[in-house]
């Protein structure tokens, strides 16, 4: 079967004379005159021999040329003695195409790497929008601006002159959470909760012992005397978030204007009725008169006023380290990587593919329209400019393994009992029913760990990935080879997680969240402040961004979370890439154990008032493709 400009096309070739074992195939466009003038989509080609047999070749990719293309048949297990030398030639054939198609680049030094482009056109076919997707990533700023009836303030360089006029503006465009979200804001409770079940639940970790820049003492956080921080974190029931990796961060300026962005600590206090409540925060890593610990007890506009620091230093974090680096690069390291080095018939490549659809273009994008010269983030966000590539480069190198792993980063960080942990609970599924599917398939491929390490693509790729994407550090604990089947079966289960769910965490609500500005300002006008007693309502407006800024943030987020009419969700493969039994008895169980896990979301979220929908298998989809 063929697609000609995206119109589906089968085209029946005759042979009378026996073919033999038919262990590859050769297609050549230049042959079919109606074929010859422009793209070719080749999905798959099926050969039924005179004596019945059927020989599959699951292709799925675009001939642009008159060349000769080497195809082997699907079901060869690649590591076939028999096939052997077939096996080669095709890989040999496939890899030469790949690599010249797909390079290594490098945005800025200290970096991952990504795919070199040098326009939106040039991209390859087979890793560019298909005409859907095309039309609808045509929104850009301005036509959401647009959708969103904010145009007519994306001028407005004034600042807002009261809360009110803030729900105005935000009610041109609102979701059922982010109306909760614009009712809850200044509770503590929710202050909490956004830190378990936000868009950015990669900050917070159990406090066993205070840090010693963060002088808080029993008196400060409890008052009537009946409890102590000791007691309390023995019990596990202290959390701290800490931004130590924003300190020494340069801000932005804006329209000439100063901006601001603190590296806080926040401490919080699992209370008997299993809240997260804020107990403490300091705005700055170095203890100073100048750098009060700030409580619930001060004046409310003093800890309204503290807290908006915090989140819009999670806006940073999330946006930089827990979005753009841990899912959008990371995946276009994993994709490259496989189109390099990985075969198309080998199994690993059939199994990622679909993990990887439409992320080296969605890149591109966001180089090109989020974090260059002129990009959104650059001209509007407090880290924006010079900032957001130091956030990258010490996340990048702070980054571990483990913290990839969804298992090993929620025991690191001591959250295994915290109550009302959506994100944990709902991942940790996810990621045994990842794990499960991957498990079942690359053992049928790898029958030993001798296999895994005479497979010199499979090497190859974890290498480029090692290289490329974690430039070599050795302390990020990422394997440099795969020596056991064990170790290829958790990796492969973290770059699909990585790829789906990780990103469905961090992306899809972020409207529900951001775009109601006083919860997640994008960029703060003014200094923190340096003592208790001060602060008031105008000093919290003079602090929270402009009229125009605040339009074009909310803009983005909307942009960000916007789901795609051709959207793949996890569990669905509509190109057959496989065709072995066992393989495809794997996607079908893989897919019903989703469906049941999605049952099991929507039952519990009908019990709660703010439903956790973000790892519910039916809106995630497969790839970072947004």
């Amino acid at each position: 079967m063929f697609s000609l400009f995206f119109q589906p096309y089968t085209h029946k070739v005759e042979c009378t004379k026996p073919l033999g074992d038919l262990l590859a195939i050769i297609i050549q466009k230049e042959y079919h005159i109606v074929f010859s003038k422009g793209p070719w989509f080749v999905a798959k080609v099926e050969v039924k021999s005179p004596m019945g047999d059927i020989y599959q070749f699951p292709i799925y990719k675009w001939i642009t040329d008159c060349k000769d293309h080497y195809y082997q048949e699907g079901s060869a297990k690649f590591f076939s003695q028999e096939k052997q030398n077939i096996t080669k030639l095709c890989w040999t054939k496939d890899l030469e195409e790949q690599r010249a198609l797909y390079c290594w680049d490098q945005l800025k030094d200290g970096l991952p790497h990504n795919m070199k482009a040098e326009s939106y056109s040039s991209l390859p076919l087979d890793v560019s929008f298909y005409k859907i997707k095309e039309i609808e990533m045509e929104y850009t700023g301005a036509k959401a601006l647009l959708q969103l009836k904010l145009a007519e303030w994306a001028e407005h360089k004034t600042k807002w002159t009261n809360i009110e006029d803030i729900k105005h503006l935000y009610c041109c465009h609102r979701t059922e959470i982010s109306d909760r979200v614009c009712q809850k804001w200044q509770e503590d409770s929710f202050f909490g909760y956004q830190f378990l079940n936000g868009v950015n639940p990669m900050m917070i970790q159990c406090c066993k012992t205070l840090p010693e820049n963060f002088q808080v003492t029993d008196e400060m956080v409890f008052k009537d005397g009946n409890q102590s921080l000791t007691d309390e974190m023995k019990k596990g029931n202290i959390f701290l978030c800490d931004y130590k990796m924003l300190d020494g961060v340069k801000a932005n300026i804006i329209d000439g204007e100063q901006q601001y962005l603190v590296a806080p600590l926040v401490l919080l206090h699992k209370t008997p009725d299993d809240k997260l409540m804020p107990i403490a925060i300091q705005l700055k890593q170095i203890p100073a008169e100048d750098n009060p610990v700030f409580l619930p007890t001060d004046s409310r506009w003093d800890w309204l006023l503290a807290k908006t620091f915090v989140r819009n230093a999670d806006f940073n974090m999330h946006e930089l380290s827990s979005h753009l680096l841990r899912t959008h690069l990371l995946a276009e390291v994993f994709a490259v990587a496989l189109l390099r080095q990985i075969p198309m018939m080998h199994p690993l490549y059939k199994l990622l593919m679909p993990h990887t659809r439409y992320t080296p273009m969605i890149n591109f994008l966001a180089r090109k329209l989020l974090i260059s010269d002129d990009g959104v983030f650059t001209k509007f966000a407090s880290s924006g400019g010079e900032g957001m590539f130091t956030i990258l480069r010490k996340a990048l190198s702070s980054m571990t393994y483990r913290s990839l792993c969804l298992p090993d980063d929620i025991s690191d960080r001591g959250l295994e009992d915290v109550p009302n942990f959506f994100y944990r609970d709902d991942g940790l599924k996810l990621w045994n029913i990842i794990y499960s599917f991957v498990k079942e398939t690359l053992q049928y491929y790898y029958k030993s760990d001798q296999m895994v390490l005479e497979d010199q693509a499979l090497q190859q790729w974890i290498g480029d990935i090692y290289s490329h994407g974690f430039l070599s550090e050795k302390n990020t604990g990422i394997p440099i080879r795969f020596d056991t089947v064990g170790e290829l079966v958790k990796f492969v289960t973290m770059v699909i997680f990585t790829c789906s769910a990780q990103h469905s965490a961090v992306n899809t609500g972020q409207y529900d969240f951001i775009g109601w500005m006083p919860n997640t300002p994008v960029t703060l006008k003014c200094p923190p402040p340096s003592k208790k007693g001060e602060a008031t309502e105008e000093t919290l407006l003079d602090t929270l961004p402009s009229i125009d800024v605040t339009v074009h943030g909310m803009a983005t987020v909307w942009l960000l979370s916007k789901v795609s009419t051709d959207a793949e969700y996890l569990g669905n493969y509509p190109e057959k890439r496989f065709i072995e039994d066992v393989p495809l008895n794997n996607i079908k169980v893989f897919k019903e154990q989703l469906q049941e896990l999605s049952l099991q979301i929507e039952a519990r979220n009908k019990q709660l008032e703010l439903p956790y929908t973000y790892l519910d298998p039916k809106v995630v989809e497969n790839s970072v493709s947004v």
